[in-house]
């Protein structure tokens, strides 16, 4: 069975205990993301490919490698008056018998070949670069798909702040090859109504605090989502109900019910006035603020974005989503996501990359930094 075309080898599917061993940052990039997705990496179990990727990193003598669990960096100290970091995470959503990857086409299909194993396959080709025009700092992470608390991205802005800072940094989440700047906030909040508990044979005895719900829910349906442009960028605010608890029993009234909202907010707002928002748009009812992540502007105005977007081309977008460049700007960084993979595909049973994207964003990374 012929996989690979164009003078392109088939990537072999390597054991959890010798892959580390086996990975050559000299091949094409494309055989290079293949043999990425065969390193079976959801999230939580990255170790093995943090181990390549590690080792890979430590043969080259230009470059000054630390490691914190499934988390890995690697820095060049050429005294360059400033400093691109270059980031992306290692898991993936779990594995839905689409590994191996396979070629079909001019596309290489298999989990996270989209999410994110090509970018990550441009950021090792950029390992080779010994003479950048500027420091560079390439960041592996882990635990970006799951929860919050243990994305490692997070951790190291939180315990080794000094790995990951620079003037200006690129994620390389899918984009299909355009920037998208900045990213938004996304903050959840319960909504709650209370009543009276009655039989429902007697529903008059009590108060009916589903009913009640269906104020928040018309003010909802009314919603006009705000516009803003930030930074030459148009965002699209979006606010939504998500979740509806309320009952006890089939003969039972309701004296709680609480609509579980999700307010994705333009980074021209910090978290303070998008809960000031909720509050104010929800007033009357009990608003809680249940989880909350800031947005981050887009920072195209930096010389160094500018340089970059010349380079890729056409006109940047607003990331209409939250992302982890969010936490570049926590430190003061300005970040913007690009990358090779097809947001729309990311996480689907048949999740793919063109070929042709991940050359591209390996000229076009590469062609920036020289």
């Amino acid at each position: 069975m012929r996989f690979w075309g164009r003078g392109l080898s088939r990537p072999r599917t390597y054991p959890d205990s010798l892959g580390w061993c086996l990975m050559r940052l000299d091949q094409d990039v494309r055989t290079l993301t293949a043999e990425l997705v065969d390193i079976a990496s959801e999230s939580g179990n990255e170790k093995p490919l943090a181990d390549a990727v590690e080792a890979a990193l430590t043969r080259l003598g230009h470059l000054t490698v630390d490691r914190d669990g499934s988390n890995v960096v690697a820095r060049t100290h050429l005294g360059r008056p400033e400093r691109v970091v270059v980031a992306g995470h290692l898991d993936t959503v779990p594995i839905a018998g689409n590994v191996p990857s396979r070629i079909d086409g001019d596309r290489l299909y298999g989990c996270g070949t989209t999410d994110m194993k090509s970018g990550v396959a441009v950021q090792l080709k950029l390992a080779l670069l010994t003479e950048p025009n500027r420091d560079l700092t390439l960041v592996f992470y882990d635990c970006e798909e799951v929860e919050a608390a243990r994305n490692g991205l997070g951790m190291l802005v939180r315990e080794h702040p000094d790995w990951v800072r620079g003037d200006f940094a690129v994620l390389m989440e899918p984009t299909d090859g355009e920037i998208e700047g900045g990213c938004q906030g996304t903050m959840r909040a319960e909504v709650r109504t209370t009543g009276v508990r009655a039989h429902s044979a007697r529903s008059w005895l009590g108060v009916n605090a589903v009913h009640r719900a269906a104020e928040i829910l018309n003010r909802l349906l009314a919603y006009e989502p705000r516009k803003p442009v930030v930074d030459g960028l148009a965002y699209h605010e979006g606010l939504n109900a998500v979740r509806i608890d309320g009952g006890h029993a089939g003969n039972v009234i309701p004296d709680e019910c609480v609509v579980t909202v999700n307010y994705r907010f333009a980074p021209d707002r910090t978290e303070a006035e998008a809960a000031g928002f909720l509050a104010e748009f929800f007033a009357g009812f009990d608003v809680r603020i249940t989880d909350s992540a800031p947005g981050a502007r887009p920072g195209l105005d930096h010389p160094i974005a500018s340089a970059f977007a010349a380079i890729v081309g056409g006109p940047p977008q607003a990331k209409v989503a939250w992302t982890d460049v969010a936490r570049f700007s926590a430190l003061g960084v300005p970040a913007v996501n690009y990358g090779p993979g097809n947001p729309e595909v990311a996480h689907k049973r048949d999740e793919y990359v063109e070929l042709a994207k991940i050359v591209e964003a390996e000229r076009v990374m590469t062609s920036w930094l020289t």
